[in-house]
């Protein structure tokens, strides 16, 4: 979706220059000629002849890891996606007044899951896997986070969903100043990330963890999607100390921490849920899959393990947009993997939610 309204937040992500001119194609710049072309429900707004020395993985490895991504359909935020989207409401407070930013969106699902509670709603990424529904109900940028192609101060509200631990130092450090100057005085973003720092509940979490790897052993699901979908975890701010100055090196002062212990989380994740994925993505006889030789839209190969969760995430799509009982019964499942904000919010881990707040021209 290219909403009308998106066109007067936008500057030059090339020169810095407002004076845009609006084609029939998309956008032009009157200042620097560099041309912006509207695509299929978004605006390519890259800035043009400017190579960057860290790109991500969904970036440059875009086209392999599209089917993987399973990318194209949402299903209802539920699990640990919905404890995210949750926490995400609760402490950001959207109001329909809002213009918020969803800077490094992925596919838009979070900021789809939103669109509606605000006035507009933006989801800007380098990489082009947006979601069909986002595509609908999002403005949708093609853009930079080190150099967002939006003027100062044009955001009421901003958000940042796994984004940070991708990052090296100076890449975070651009992005939070480049998300600071987009934010109006008195804007708040709201970021989930994680340290390296384990919690004083780690025990907790290792005993799921460790009941995981037993299923993993006897071969009856594995962790190849998610190790991939990590392997370019960084995790740059590597202490809690880390992540507060970043923040005021940019010049955003915190308002409120939620820390993620996982314990309840974790049991979900690495047993109940795996478990449950390797029963419901199993192969059907009536129509047999060789999983082993499965692969993605190139023809790169992916394992058996990766085949049957997005087999099983598929079928579960289905199931969930008709609300029934299996809704509700992950929804329950959710609403217990929430707990470990509302009983282990307040004990420091390595995941976290921080809300910072740019200050207003008269605070000190």
């Amino acid at each position: 979706m290219v909403p009308y309204d998106i066109y007067r937040l936008l500057r030059c992500p090339t020169c810095g220059s407002r004076d845009l001119i609006v084609t029939d194609g998309g956008v032009a710049c009157a200042a620097c000629s560099a041309e912006y072309p509207r695509r299929n429900g978004y605006l390519d707004l890259m800035p043009r002849g400017v190579e960057f020395g860290y790109v991500s993985k969904y970036v440059s490895e875009e086209e392999e890891l599209a089917h993987e991504l399973d990318y194209h359909d949402l299903a209802p935020p539920l699990l640990a996606a919905g404890v995210r989207n949750r926490a995400l409401r609760r402490l950001l407070d959207l109001r329909p007044t809002d213009i918020v930013l969803d800077s490094g969106c992925g596919n838009g699902r979070f900021a789809a899951w939103n669109a509606n509670r605000v006035r507009l709603m933006v989801g800007v990424d380098p990489a082009t896997l947006f979601a069909d529904e986002a595509i609908k109900t999002v403005a949708l940028v093609q853009g930079d986070a080190r150099r967002l192609p939006f003027a100062d101060g044009m955001f009421d509200k901003a958000f940042s969903i796994d984004v940070l631990e991708h990052f090296p130092r100076d890449v975070i450090d651009a992005y939070l100043g480049e998300t600071a100057r987009v934010l109006r005085p008195g804007g708040r973003f709201l970021v989930f990330s994680n340290t390296r720092e384990p919690s004083r509940l780690q025990p907790l979490v290792e005993a799921s963890r460790w009941l995981g790897r037993q299923f993993v052993r006897a071969g009856v699901y594995d962790f190849e999607r998610e190790a991939r979908r990590k392997s370019d975890h960084i995790k740059a701010l590597a202490t809690w100390e880390d992540v507060l100055e970043a923040m005021r090196h940019a010049g955003l002062r915190p308002v409120r921490v939620v820390f993620w212990n996982s314990v309840a989380t974790s049991f979900v994740e690495h047993v109940l849920m795996k478990l449950g994925e390797a029963v419901v993505g199993r192969s059907r006889r009536e129509a047999p899959q060789r999983d082993s030789a499965a692969s993605t839209d190139d023809g790169a190969p992916i394992g058996e393990g990766t085949a049957r969760e997005i087999r099983a995430r598929q079928r579960m799509r289905a199931r969930l947009q008709r609300r029934g009982p299996v809704y509700y019964a992950l929804l329950a499942v959710t609403l217990f993997m929430e707990l470990d904000l509302w009983l282990f919010g307040r004990a420091r881990s390595g995941s976290y939610f921080i809300v910072v707040e740019k200050p207003m021209a008269s605070d000190p």
